[in-house]
């Protein structure tokens, strides 16, 4: 039965998936939702994580903190990208389990995957091969921070669950024009070409490559219909120590179909040009979500339907993301 007094924290709040998860929770009716600001409490120090704990009686945590960004800002700051994550992992597991926190529910990402693991990635996949060299040590935060849950059950008895959203993409993503992902990134360009009257867009690379998104919202329902599921359910579903759950739609585009569908949403008419000098990235990259969809959960929001949210958003948010 679904107790709306349980005392749930957020990390990562004001985040792409944090600020969705919050929205979620309380539009379910949840009234005990603590969030904390970067300048009201950093998660990179231990003490301070430890304290919290200790005087908050938190007895839910969603773990949606983490530096994030795209391939030029973890190429350019690999050392941040490993230390923060790992740093904001572990002070928050282990002080959630020192104050006796029993739920917790942790947010990786695809990118744990080989680089060339066979598609569409199923979760087995973890740790059989070689990551993708540019982001390699976010993602080796990522699996850590799966581990440390799977170690924590394993020793303790907690119930500390992962979850592997595939690309995400909505309201409150990171519209910057260098450290953004894909969607965002071509909103913005489409937008200010449209607004410039420029007569061409050119987009990164053939267009061939395939890549599954998700709605952030969707992505939101997922985290906490799984953190909701029950224990002897969850792990029926999952291994000791394989017990991550890929989160996507199991549906994917060419990037090329992608830059064409913002171009439409956007409402650009000019040209779009692919420039092949640039880099493709993998191929492919799509989740095998059967997992999650055994366990009675399915994707709700399309592609064109979520750039349409997407882009509504950015456009009442429009002058605070130009500064960002």
């Amino acid at each position: 039965m679904t107790d709306f007094n349980t005392r749930i924290f957020v990390a990562g709040h004001k985040g792409l998936v944090g600020s969705a998860i919050v929205r979620q929770l309380e539009s379910a009716g949840y009234r005990n939702i603590i969030t904390r600001n970067r300048d009201e409490l950093d998660l990179t120090n231990q003490q301070a994580v430890s304290n919290f704990f200790k005087t908050e009686e938190i007895e839910q945590v969603y773990l949606a903190a983490a530096k994030v960004g795209g391939i030029v800002a973890n190429n350019t700051y690999p050392a941040d990208f490993i230390y923060e994550n790992l740093m904001i992992q572990c002070n928050i597991i282990h002080s959630a389990h020192l104050a006796n926190v029993q739920q917790l529910l942790f947010l990786g990402s695809s990118c744990i995957y080989p680089k060339l693991a066979e598609q569409p990635m199923f979760e087995v996949a973890l740790l059989t091969g070689t990551l993708e060299e540019t982001n390699e040590p976010y993602a080796v935060a990522k699996i850590a921070g799966i581990k440390l849950c799977e170690s924590f059950n394993r020793q303790y008895g907690r119930d500390y669950r992962s979850v592997m959203p595939t690309n995400l993409y909505g309201e409150n993503d990171n519209f910057h024009p260098e450290n953004s992902h894909v969607i965002p990134a071509l909103l913005r360009r489409f937008h200010e070409a449209k607004l410039n009257g420029d007569n061409e867009v050119i987009a990164w690379g053939s267009g061939q490559p395939m890549r599954e998104f998700l709605y952030v919202d969707d992505m939101a329902d997922a985290s906490i219909y799984v953190m909701n599921l029950s224990k002897s359910i969850y792990d029926e579903n999952t291994e000791p120590m394989l017990s991550h759950i890929n989160v996507g739609t199991g549906i994917d585009c060419t990037i090329r179909e992608l830059v064409e569908t913002v171009a439409k949403v956007v409402g650009f008419k000019g040209e779009i040009k692919f420039d092949e000098t640039k880099p493709d990235g993998a191929p492919r990259k799509l989740m095998n979500v059967s997992r999650l969809k055994h366990l009675g959960w399915e994707y709700s929001t399309g592609l064109y339907d979520g750039l349409i949210s997407t882009y509504t958003w950015y456009l009442d948010n429009y002058e605070s993301t130009r500064k960002k």
